[in-house]
């Protein structure tokens, strides 16, 4: 089984701006990081693989207010780390999907 990009540092945008609490951004990365375990299994199903993506949408969907509370938000530059992320997991995967398509669910 394939091992992820080790020399990748996941959300490293968010970790480098002040405006995310550092324990949010472990949160983000730790869904983040789930996908790339379920892929490191070697699935292929890109059904499966879409349903992990929507997890893990749908739960940083959920520390939306947790940002709030800690005076930031999931907005554009969040957007485009984990958009990267997911870009690059995707590419180093082989699996044929979109980014868009990837994260759906998001409501950032």
């Amino acid at each position: 089984m394939k091992k992820f990009d080790v020399h990748f540092k996941l959300l490293e945008g968010m970790y480098l701006d002040g405006y995310f609490p550092n324990f949010l951004v472990d949160k983000v990365k730790g869904q983040v990081q789930g996908v790339i375990d379920f892929l490191e299994e070697g699935e292929k199903d890109l059904d499966r693989i879409q349903e992990k993506f929507d997890q893990m949408t749908l739960a940083i969907n959920g520390l939306q207010e947790e940002f709030e509370e800690n005076g930031s938000e999931i907005e554009t530059s969040a957007r485009e780390s984990i958009g990267e992320a997911v870009e690059h997991i995707l590419k180093w995967f082989g699996i044929d999907m979109d980014v868009e398509d990837a994260i759906g669910e998001r409501e950032w």
